[in-house]
Order: C-alpha cells, then structure tokens, then sequence
C-alpha cells in the first residue's frame, strides 16, 4: 500500500535552518586584534599614570629622542611654569627652551643658550644626579638614566628644607666663634673652614685647603684620625687630641664630630674646642693633688702610693724595704728667729738635698711641717737603710745659705723595715715614726731603728689618753672661736670652733697632741658631740647672719649616728640649720665609701653647709668635687702664708678661687697673717679670710666685741 505523507505546515516551519558563516577578509582579522592591543595598552598606559601619580617623586619617561611619553603629576607641579606644554610627542627641549623665556629657571638668567647646552648636554649623557633651581624658590634634585632601548627615565626629589637645612648649618659654621672645619670622608682633606679657625691656627684659609686633617695633627694621632673621619664618630668624639698651629705651638684640642653633605661630597663637620689653658689648670690641681705646694715633693697621698706599691713588690721578692721618717732638729728656732719666709726656704732646700741623695726608684716626701719621709726599696739588709740615714745626717747638717742667712740644722731619723716591723703600710709608717720620736728623746741628730720594746711614747699617750677621759668627764674642755671675715665688707661671717684643753699641770695642751690619741683611742665621738653642742648653744645667741663652723673627724662618720647627733644639737639650741657649717677634711674622701657621701647628702638635706678643709694639703683632687657639691673650700695656710712673695702659691690661690667662683663655692683663706697677704687675697676675689691678722680664737665671752670691732680693724688695714 502506497501511503503518502500529508504535508505538515508545522513540521515544516521548526526545519532547522542553519544560517550561513560570512567570512572575514585577513585585514579585518588583523585590524580587529590591533584595536583590541591598543585598547588593552591604553587601559596599561593608564595604570601606569595612576601608579607613578601616588609616588612623591616627579617622574617622567622620554623617548630615545628626548620627547615625552608618560609623567606624574608631582613632576607637572615641579614645572608649574610650563606644564601646560606637557604633551606626548613634545621635546623636553622645547619646553625647557620656553621655559627659560618665561623666567622659570633663575641660574639661566644672563646665560641662557649656555644654560641650556649644558643642560640637555645632561639630558644626552646622563652623569649622575645635579641639583636645579625653580623660579618658586624650589631646588630640585635631578636623576636621568638611559633605558635599554635608548629612552630616558627621570627623577625629581624636592630638597628645598633639605638645602635650607644646610645653608643653616652652612651659616652656623661661618659665624661660629669656635674653630671649626669640614673634612672630606674617609680622605681626610679640608674642605671649608671658618674664620674663627683661621684666626686661631694662624694658617691662611687658602693654606687650610690645600691641608688634609693629619697635618695638624701629630703622626702618632694618624690611626685613630682615620677612624674618626672613617665612620666611627661615636667611640672618638669629645675626645683630646694634640694639633699644632702655625708657629708650631701644640695645643690640646677636644674635637666634637657629626657626619655633614658637604657640596655633594660625604663630609664630617669638626669643632675643635682649644683646652689647652683648661689641661695645665688641671695638670696643676693634679700635681697639687699630690705634691707639697711648698717643697714640690710627692705629699702623704702619693708617698703612701709608693709605699703600698712597694710592699706589694715586696711580697714577690727576698728583699726588703725600708720607711726613714726625718725631722729636722731646732726647725722652730730659724723658723722664729728669721722669719717664715727662711722658714720655707730651708724647707725647700733639705727637699732639694733629700731627693738629690735617693736614687730612682725611692721616694721622698714632706708629710707637713718640718717632717720628711722616706721609702727606700730593694734593700738586702737593714743596715742599707742604716747607711742611707747617717748620710742624710751629714747632707742635712751642712750649712745653709738662705737669702744671707748662714744656717746650720740638724735633723732625726726613725727607720722601720719591712717585713719584720710591718708589712703594711700603715703599721711601718707608725714604727717608723715610734722609732723618730726614741731619736727625738735621745738627744736628736741621730738615727734609730724601731724595737718592740719602744713603749715610752705610748706610755706618755697612754697617760694622756687618761687624763683626756677625766677632762672630758669633768667639763674641763673649752670651746673658743676664731672669726670667718667676709674680705668685701670686712664684717664677721662667722666663727670656727676650736676645741682647747687648758690641763691644770700642763698647761695648754695642742689639739694637735691629744685629736689624735682621741682618734685611735675612740674618745672622738665624745669630743665631737661636745663641740658640736657647745658651738650651736653658744651660736644660737649670736646675730641670724652669723655663722659657726665646726669641724668633724673622718671617725665620726663611721659611728653611724652623725646626722642624728647633728639635729639634736640643732633642736636643742634652736638654731637654724643654715647657720651651720660643718667642715671635713680631704682624708675623709679618699675611699668615697657610699656610706659617707650618703651622710653628706644627708645632712645638706637637712640645710647644714659642708665645707672641704685645708684644701691642696694633700689629697686634693678635682674628683672629690665632683663627687659632692661642696658649699666652702678653705684654702690651706701653706699656701696664704707670704703670699706675696710666692709667685707659685699666688698661682695656686688664683686657680683655686677661679675654682671656687666658676663652682658657686664660697673660699675661704686660713692663716692670714700679713696685710699685704690680705690685700692679694681681695685682689684675687677670695670671699672670706681666717688668721691671726683679724683675731685669734677667743673665748665665747669675746665673740660680741669681735663681732662689733673686726669690721673696723679690718678697715683700717
């Protein structure tokens, strides 16, 4: 059966019909993938200026024909002048040429075609970074490097405080009343110098450049000069070096160093602080640290060094050492009959004879007053020291010829010998001085060696010891008082406290004898509270402006209980702490334990006024003050006695109260005795005086008359 498919309008119209591909000619294929690159190079371009936008930098890329392809807007606001001719294509050298027209390039002025040549010269040949100046007053640090396909890339940094900063310095420098230099680093040449350092080193500022930092300096300083101008400013600066000027002085210099750009090279800018006059003032105090002012021998500070140095070496040896304390016979007599200024000349010359007759590796050392010491090293025997002795007695004996004066003196010795007498220094130094006092006692000019059985002496001080306790407990001891006078207005300032011992067999008694057995015997702590509380009652009735002063023993500071002792004196006479002055000695110092500066502070909280006593007598040193502030230094005796015809003390006395004034310490004098001494001493700004001149120390009962008289007595000198 032939059956025929009904045609089917539906069926028909869902046929499928594939639509036919039209087909693209290659240069519409090749023009649409273009579009497409430039497109994605237009939104890179663009990514590109957003990026470089948030840099601080100006920046600019240019074509290996100089003309522009892509900048920041930092780099537009640097050109603010000609920016509006910023446009891809443009030549660099054409807005630059318009931009010197418009004024906008201030160094192009007067040589613009100049200018320019040298600029795009740069441009070219891209040499490192230089530096451009804008119309704005802008200076500006430029930085061109060539790309590997021959197109430039170029930076601008904004360094105008940078260059302010510098013309500040530059400005600091020049004016600078200190010397100051600007060195090249690590080489050392000098590249600037101001005029204080030309005035001060004598050198021409032409001559200065041509110099390099070691010609002012001495060979040995070379090594160390390389490492400060090389990098290590920290571990060298502030510290001294030797330079020489130009007429070959040699001055010490502390040279204070910081790193400094200076004119695009690596630089170290230099103060050299001259402390040349500031060294010998210290070498000066130093040397009155341990030496006698007087006789320039080593004092009891440098001899006990030498001492202890010497039984150290002892130790390691078989040999033994030997301590000859000398004191001269009838001292007194010349020193009374002729005067102290013979006095002082003998005392100088038995130095001179005495350290002519040691060799080097001994030492000899005036202790004070008429009385010398000696260490005598590498000894075999003790009948070397023997020997030593008795031909000092013979050096010492020989007549003096003093300003006219013929001299003839004898002299004591006590010898102890280390190991078997002591075997430190403290106890040889004592058996020494027991066996000076046997040759003292056996007729003088003589030499005696210590024995066990020297117990003569220290039955005496043991007898003096008693009857010191028995004064003590009976109220026999006096407090007397010398007047502190005020050297501008002449009026009292205050008084020292004297303690005076007025035995009813002895007579009076020298501190000087019985302090001492009170120290070693611990009877200080007793002498001290009463002197203490004497002086305050009896300063507590004197005029508010007037003073007491009271010295203290380094013994008492080791009891524990002085800052105690001390406002209990002050509560109890009502005395206001101000008024009181409490006065130590250098020994004192010499360890600086924490526990005796920690009384110090103490008692300065409490409002006392601590005072360094017989200041330069031995143990003098710039450390002690530092180590505490100090109210009053006194000035030793030594060195206001005849101060008019000693040009050393007159020195000494000088620096000391520059001291004093450049501290805001108060100096006082002690031992004036001479008018002309008076006079020198105001001269020199000394603030107080202390002698025999204005008053000796007098009873309680005398101080109103001092008080109302001293004024005029010391007007009248």
């Amino acid at each position: 059966m032939n059956i025929r498919r009904k045609p089917n309008a539906t069926r028909d119209r869902v046929v499928r019909k594939t639509p036919a591909r039209t087909a693209l000619s290659p240069g519409v294929f090749v023009r649409a993938q273009a579009e497409q690159a430039i497109t994605q190079a237009k939104r890179a371009h663009n990514r590109l200026r957003e990026a470089i936008d948030l840099l601080p930098q100006g920046v600019v890329f240019l074509d290996e024909e100089g003309r522009y392809i892509l900048w920041n807007k930092r780099y537009a606001d640097f050109y603010e002048g000609s920016a509006d001719l910023f446009q891809e294509g443009v030549k660099l050298e054409d807005t630059l040429r318009i931009g010197v027209a418009r004024g906008q390039y201030p160094e192009a002025e007067g040589r613009e075609e100049e200018w320019l040549a040298e600029r795009l010269d740069r441009l070219k040949n891209p040499r490192g970074a230089h530096e451009q100046r804008t119309a704005d007053g802008r200076c500006i640090l430029i930085e061109e490097r060539r790309t590997s396909e021959g197109g430039i890339i170029g930076l601008r940094l904004d360094i105008t405080e940078m260059k302010q900063r510098e013309a500040s310095i530059r400005l600091l420098f020049d004016a600078n009343p200190m010397p100051m230099c600007v060195v090249s680093a690590p080489a050392g040449r000098i590249l600037a110098v101001n005029e204080a350092a030309v005035a001060h080193y004598g050198y021409a500022r032409a001559d200065f450049l041509r110099m390099t930092l070691d010609d002012l300096h001495r060979a040995e300083d070379a090594e160390n000069l390389c490492e400060l101008i090389g990098g290590h400013l920290e571990e060298h600066t502030g510290r001294t070096w030797k330079q020489t000027t130009s007429d070959g002085r040699t001055i010490d210099v502390a040279i204070y160093a910081q790193p400094l750009p200076y004119d695009g090279e690596a630089g170290v800018m230099m103060a050299m602080l001259d402390i040349t006059e500031r060294k010998k003032a210290e070498a000066r105090i130093a040397f009155m640290a341990h030496h006698d002012a007087l006789t320039r021998l080593p004092n009891r500070v440098l001899f006990r060094e030498r001492m202890e140095t010497a039984l150290a070496q002892l130790e390691r040896s078989d040999q033994q050492v030997a301590v000859l304390c000398v004191d001269l016979d009838h001292f007194k007599t010349v020193n009374d009959s002729l005067g102290h200024p013979v006095g002082d000349m003998l005392l100088r010359e038995v130095g001179n004879r005495l350290r002519e007759a040691l060799r080097d590796t001994d030492t000899v050392a005036r202790l004070g007053g008429d009385e010398f010491a000696l260490v005598q090293t590498n000894l075999r025997a003790a009948e070397d020291a023997g020997t030593l002795a008795h031909r000092l007695l013979d050096i010492l004996r020989a007549p003096y010829d003093l300003d006219g004066h013929l001299v003839t003196i004898g002299a004591s010795i006590g010898i102890a010998v280390a190991p078997f007498d002591g075997a430190d220094a403290d106890k040889l130094l004592k058996n020494a001085d027991m066996a000076l006092y046997r040759a003292k006692d056996d007729g003088r000019n003589t030499v005696r060696f210590f024995e066990a059985e020297m117990d003569a002496r220290a039955q005496a001080r043991r007898r003096t010891e008693l009857e010191l306790r028995l004064a003590i407990a009976e109220g026999r001891l006096e407090v007397h008082y010398q007047p502190l006078v005020d050297l501008g207005s002449g009026r009292v300032a205050g008084f020292e406290a004297l303690l005076r011992w007025n035995h009813a067999e002895r007579g009076a008694i020298s501190p000087a004898e019985f302090v001492p057995i009170a120290e070693e015997t611990g009877l200080i702590g007793a002498l001290g509270s009463f002197v203490l509380n004497r002086a305050c009652h009896d300063a507590a009735a004197w005029p508010d402006d007037v003073k007491i002063a009271v010295n203290l023993s380094p013994l008492q500071f080791r009891t524990g209980n002085l800052v105690d002792l001390v406002l209990a004196a002050l509560k109890d006479s009502r005395l206001a702490p101000q008024r009181l002055e409490l006065e130590i000695t250098e020994t004192l110092l010499l360890d600086r334990s924490e526990q005796v500066l920690k009384t110090l502070h103490a008692l300065r909280k409490i409002g006392v006024r601590i005072s360094m006593d017989d200041f330069g007598t031995g143990y003098s040193s710039l450390a002690y003050l530092r180590s505490f502030p100090f109210d009053k230094i006194k000035i030793d005796r030594s060195f206001v006695r005849d101060l008019g015809q000693n040009p050393d003390s007159q020195a000494i006395v000088r620096a000391i109260v520059g001291l004093g004034s450049s501290l805001g310490i108060t100096i006082t004098a002690e031992g004036v005795e001479r008018a002309e001494d008076l006079e020198l001493l105001r001269a020199e700004g000394c603030n107080q005086g202390q002698g025999f001149l204005f008053s000796k120390a007098a009873p309680a009962s005398d101080v109103p008359l001092l008080i109302e008289f001293c004024a005029d007595a010391s007007a009248a000198i």
